[in-house]
C-alpha cells in the first residue's frame, strides 16, 4: 500500500469537493468511529464460526470489505491532517507491543500486559 499516494488522492478528492472545511481532525475521528461501528454491525449477531465463514456470503463479504475501506480512508485522512507518519507510528507501536507482550509470557494468553506474570 502506498500510503502517501492514497493520502494525496484523498486530499485532492476533498479539495475538489470543497470538503476541507469539514475535515477537521475532530470530525475525521468521529467519522472513523461511525465507520468502525458500521463494520461491527455486520458481525453483531454472528457466532465466532460464522464470522470466519463470512466469505461464503458474497453480499455480506462485499459490505464488510467496503466498511473496512471506509475505516482505512478516514484513518489515513486523519493521520494526514495531523501530520502523522502512519507507517512509522505503526512500526513503533508494534515494537512497543513486543516489549509489553513478550512471547514467553503472552503466548496463548489473552490477558492485558499489566496482568501478565513476570
Amino acid at each position: 500500500m502506498n500510503i502517501d499516494a492514497i493520502q494525496e488522492n484523498l486530499r485532492r478528492f476533498a479539495e475538489a469537493r470543497d470538503w476541507n472545511r469539514f475535515h477537521s481532525p475532530k470530525n475525521m475521528a468521529m467519522a472513523l468511529i461511525v465507520e468502525a461501528a458500521e463494520l461491527l454491525e455486520h458481525f453483531q449477531w454472528r457466532t465466532e464460526e460464522e464470522s470466519w465463514r463470512l466469505s461464503t456470503h458474497p453480499e455480506d463479504y462485499h459490505a464488510v470489505r467496503e466498511e473496512i475501506a471506509d475505516v482505512q480512508i478516514y484513518l489515513l485522512r486523519l493521520a494526514d491532517l495531523l501530520g502523522i507518519d502512519l507507517e512509522r507510528a505503526v512500526l513503533e507501536k508494534m515494537d512497543k507491543n513486543a516489549e509489553k507482550y513478550p512471547v514467553d509470557l503472552a503466548k496463548g494468553n489473552a490477558l492485558k500486559y499489566d496482568r501478565l506474570r513476570k
